[in-house]
């Protein structure tokens, strides 16, 4: 019905359901279905043909249906449909539709369908539902149909004939071998050797325990042997064959893949495959984290590869297993407590500001969510607004009835199924993509030809539970990003170096790169985050610089610190103060020194718990593993009976009970937080890449991270701050880096670094011209070499391709700004454009005709002389074309004056929630807003400043005394309060208490230099009078 029949819904032919309907029991539907329809329209023969033919197709497996939900027409029907039973022998069946659960859900069933069909709850035109649409128990539908037992005992002749038996089993697709290899375990022992030769190769025998004939160090050997004799005997050989296979297509085919992600890091398996990049060994990873010989489950290795090329790897998959046999996941996204809330108050009819603040005391923080039941009983604001009145009430009543129920499906970003032969004998399936016509699941890239790609109908979990290997396709943009820039810097240099030391890097992933380098350290520790990966947020910059960074351990921690747990347990401080020695490092017990010693005494680490469950009370690592779950985990029940059964253990082998106990809570305290090192590290190595290249390559580094934003403005906007701002760190550059405008003579689609020092933008970040529009511009460049002219321009690009309005585009955003200035070539684009047009279209019609004559050349058009066009004009087309102001700001003539205040942009406005802020900017867009409480006007107005954008929300009062001053375009000085309650939203509002042009601000005694002197210094004596 999808892959085949869908249009608009899923459906089937009669042909095809008749070759499918063995092993089928049918029943005649609903007052919707084909023979209720004849029967309510009169038409009893085409009824009697319908009843006919299923029970051809359905051999005593074919029911006439009956129903009692109260809708209109409904007996009517059901008397039609026992007559028609009657006449032909068939069966009847009672049944009923369930819409909802509960009857009394009839109501919250009604405010859920508005929500889906974006209707109010007072539109008399909104599709209803009966209130006997519910799931009926025995006793209800025997009562429907009193005069009718043999109805509801066909319910049971039904259940008596269905067997279904669910196996439980894992469907692992088969790995096609080489010829010389007939087992995927020989095959996996084969490569797994292999690999792991080659990564130590750099290993030479002889001394110690080394066998003499084994290139191995004998513990690589042994860890080694261990995974690989847990992997064959689990029977997951197969599993690793495959994530080896298109991880090596992709290597090869030049498509990023990241270092390792999740638990999987650390297996040396996979590191031997080069399936992760990082070495468990030399980072203290544990095989057990990842597959636990004692909890056996399938494996799960998440992989990053380029975002621009993840499809391509999905595409190699397709083709080698069958497009049929894989596909993407469904995933299905639910009614949380806030945006519930926002949901049934649009349909009731509240204010979007009031349902808006209702949500937002509801608190939704990774350490402390709430649901709306759990809010409405705890929360005393919440509480009390429940029992205000019956409006109230009856909101919160809906919203905690509909909490957690789907709202929309959608394709899973990243997730990937792969069976042994097409899915639909395994799970149900649907589709998306080109072939999958106004309908399907929503979301993802169809593949490059015209079929639908297909999507499984079970999520995540349930895919899980049905056997099936699943993975994570993610597409990360920082491969990206660490590829381009590192292309960059080959293609100007010819090879990629330390600019310093001139030392020659060969991994295109900077795999050779050492992770010691003190200048590296050096800008992180001093705030240069922005763009690191992992690390750019006001949080970590803070904890960076507060710990000192200066080694990849504090990378590896710091990423694992700042996080919701071990913040509001105050372990990330105390790592801090222990490492600059402001506190003693002491560990639970004495003997714990080599595994807390790298956290200065502190479990930071998922691992640790299980390295100190192992090393103290004698656990494996695979029992360990089981301890480490526990602790994750919210189940007091389950973490009482694991710390009960590690003390035991403890005092078992000697530890003093006291000892025992203090570690136990310990373990409970920070084993709760602990993170997974494995991932840690492996995206720490990512960090420090793109911090490297920061600090020796900043132009080619931030042409690549800038082109991962083209589609974000405010990102662009910071970025290019960031390029002006990067004197801080890099001592050749005090005036930072240039960010020239787009050049169609010299702009690719992305950003692109010219020399050490400057950066052009790129076309594709043009607001209306498409990548069709830029290939058509970089072909003809590269066909005719640079374009001399805006007629020259039009009349070598494929107009088809670059239309006018993309040309006006063009032109406000400067990339024609080398053919005069942009008031000229506005003025002169029509009869240009015209004309090129025109030239075009004769030329093909010259190529068609056998009599096309030369003619006679008509003059090229010439620009006309008008004047330019004032700042303010060509910057606020400048911004309409790219978002953003590149060529100058609003703000330039007043830059001292501006920099005084506060600065505008939504990480400096998140970092200061719940305070008052004075802020110089230029006012880019006013919407007014009408109050439905009480009529009265307000606006939501947009401004930017040198760093960023940000909203300010300006009521009633302020509203009516500052409008005159809030016009667009307007250069102005706000103060506000940022929004406290907003504060974890990505652009939290600032409320809006007075403005005024910012003109007036310097003579008004505003601005004062304050001047504080130390005695003790080098002063002269007199200093002071």
């Amino acid at each position: 019905g999808y892959t085949e029949g869908f249009y608009y819904r899923p459906r089937l032919d009669r042909e095809t359901l008749a070759r499918h309907s063995g092993g089928l029991i049918v029943s005649s539907a609903c007052m919707a279905g084909e023979l209720a329809r004849h029967l309510n329209a009169g038409n009893d023969d085409m009824a009697r043909e319908v009843a006919d033919w299923y029970a051809n197709a359905f051999p005593d497996r074919y029911y006439l249906e009956v129903q009692a939900h109260g809708t209109q027409g409904q007996a009517e029907i059901n008397r039609k449909i026992f007559a028609l039973a009657e006449e032909t022998g068939l069966p009847v069946v009672a049944t009923n539709d369930a819409h909802f659960l509960q009857h009394d859900h009839h109501g919250a069933h009604d405010i859920l369908v508005c929500i889906g069909t974006a209707k109010n709850h007072d539109d008399e035109d909104r599709l209803t539902y009966d209130d006997g649409l519910y799931f009926k128990n025995h006793e209800e539908m025997a009562a429907a149909f009193p005069d009718r037992p043999d109805v509801i005992e066909n319910t049971l002749k039904i259940a008596d004939e269905v067997s279904l038996t669910l196996e439980k089993k894992y469907h692992l697709p088969s790995f096609p071998l080489p010829e010389r290899f007939t087992d995927d375990n020989d095959y996996l022992v084969h490569l797994a050797e292999t690999g792991a030769r080659e990564r130590y190769a750099e290993h030479e025998t002889g001394g110690g325990d080394a066998d003499p004939a084994d290139s191995l160090p004998p513990e690589i050997r042994k860890r080694l042997d261990y995974e690989l004799d847990v992997i064959v005997k689990t029977g997951y050989a197969g599993y690793f064959l495959i994530t080896w296979d298109f991880i090596r297509w992709a290597r090869e085919n030049g498509i990023p893949v990241g270092p390792g992600r999740g638990s999987a890091a650390g297996s040396l398996v996979s590191y031997a495959l080069r399936i992760t990049d990082l070495d468990p060994i030399a980072y203290g990873l544990l095989f057990e984290r990842f597959l636990n010989p004692e909890r056996i489950s399938m494996p799960d290795i998440d992989i990053d590869f380029c975002y621009e090329r993840r499809g391509e790897v999905i595409e190699y998959v397709r083709s080698k297993y069958g497009r049929d046999a894989v596909g993407q996941i469904v995933t299905f996204g639910t009614m949380k407590s806030r945006a519930v809330i926002r949901d049934v108050g649009r349909v009731l009819g509240f204010e979007v500001g009031e349902t808006d603040r209702i949500a937002k005391m509801i608190p939704n923080q990774p350490m402390q969510s709430y649901t709306v039941a759990e809010a409405v009983e705890r929360i005393q604001d919440v509480k009390a607004l429940y029992g205000s009145d019956e409006r109230h009430k009856q909101l919160f009543d809906y919203s905690m009835t509909l909490e957690g129920l789907s709202r929309h499906a959608s394709v899973h970003a990243a997730g990937v199924v792969i069976a042994p032969g097409p899915l639909h004998d395994y799970v149900p399936i649907c589709t998306q993509g080109k072939g999958a016509r106004n309908g399907g699941a929503a979301g993802g890239q169809g593949s490059r030809d015209d079929r639908p790609d297909i999507v499984t109908q079970y999520d995540m979990n349930c895919l899980e539970d049905a056997g099936m290997l699943k993975m994570d396709f993610l597409g990360l943009k920082t491969l990206t990003v660490i590829h381009d820039a590192v292309r960059a810097v080959r293609d100007r240099l010819g090879e990629f170096r330390h600019p310093v030391d001139g030392t020659a890097y060969h991994s295109p992933a900077m795999d050779d790169v050492p992770l010691d380098d003190p200048e590296v350290y050096r800008m992180l520790a001093a705030g240069g985050t922005s763009g690191v990966f992992q690390f750019e947020s006001n949080l970590a910059l803070d904890k960076l610089r507060a710990m000192r960074c200066d080694r990849f351990d504090d990378l590896v921690a710091t990423n694992a610190l700042i996080r919701p747990g071990p913040l509001d347990s105050g372990m990330t401080d105390e790592y801090i103060k222990r490492k600059l020695g402001q506190k003693p490092v002491s560990y639970p017990a004495p003997n714990l020194a080599h595994i807390l010693e790298p956290t200065y005494g502190i479990i930071v680490y998922q691992e640790q718990v299980m390295l100190i469950a192992s090393d103290l009370a004698g656990y494996s690592l695979g029992e360990a593993d089981v301890l480490r779950k526990a602790m994750g985990k919210k189940d007091a029940k389950l973490i009482r009976e694991e710390l009960e059964r590690f003390q035991e253990r403890l005092t078992d082998l000697g530890l003093h009970r006291n000892t025992a106990l203090e570690l136990a809570k310990q373990i409970e305290t920070f084993g709760r937080y602990g993170f997974n090192k494995s991932h840690s590290a492996a995206y720490s190595l990512l960090s420090y890449k793109t911090a490297w290249l920061k600090r020796y390559y900043p132009a080619e580094f931030m042409a690549a991270l800038l082109s991962s934003v083209l589609d974000k403005t405010d990102d662009v906007v910071k970025y290019i701050g960031e390029c002006r701002g990067l004197g801080r760190y890099h001592p050749d550059l005090e005036d930072g880096l240039v960010v020239l405008p787009p050049d169609v003579n010299e702009s690719g689609w992305k950003f692109t670094a010219v020399g050490a020092s400057t950066i052009r933008f790129g076309l594709g970040a043009v607001r209306g011209v498409g990548s069709a529009a830029v290939q058509s511009v970089l072909a003809a460049r590269a066909e005719g070499g640079p374009f001399g002219s805006l007629f020259n321009f039009l009349e070598r690009i494929d107009t088809r391709a670059l239309n006018k309005r993309a040309c006006e585009a063009l032109i406000a955003s400067g990339a024609l700004d080398s053919f005069g200035h942009r008031a000229q070539m506005a003025a002169g684009l029509d009869a240009a454009y015209g004309e090129a047009v025109a030239r075009m279209q004769e030329a093909e019609l010259g190529q068609q005709s056998l009599f096309g004559g030369a003619g006679v050349e008509r003059p090229k058009p010439e620009l006309p002389t008008v004047p330019e066009w004032p700042d303010r004009v060509r910057l606020t087309h400048e911004k309409e074309a790219l978002g953003f102001f590149i060529s100058g700001h609003p703000l330039d003539r007043y830059r001292e004056v501006a920099e005084v205040f506060d600065p505008v942009g939504s990480d400096a406005i998140k970092a200061r929630a719940g305070d008052v802020v004075e802020m110089a900017c230029v006012v880019t867009a006013v919407a007014r807003q009408v109050s439905r409480r009480d009529g009265s006007e307000w606006a939501k107005i947009t401004i930017e400043g040198f760093q960023g954008t940000a909203t300010v929300l300006a009521f009633r009062d302020v509203w009516q005394s500052s409008k005159e001053t809030l016009q667009t375009d307007a250069v102005v000085l706000l103060r506000g309060k940022v929004s406290d309650r907003d504060r974890d939203e990505e652009d939290p509002p600032v409320f809006l208490d007075s403005a005024e042009p910012l003109k007036g601000v310097p003579g008004s005694g505003r601005i004062g230099v304050r001047i504080t002197l130390d005695r003790r210094g080098d002063l002269p004596g007199d200093a002071f009078g």
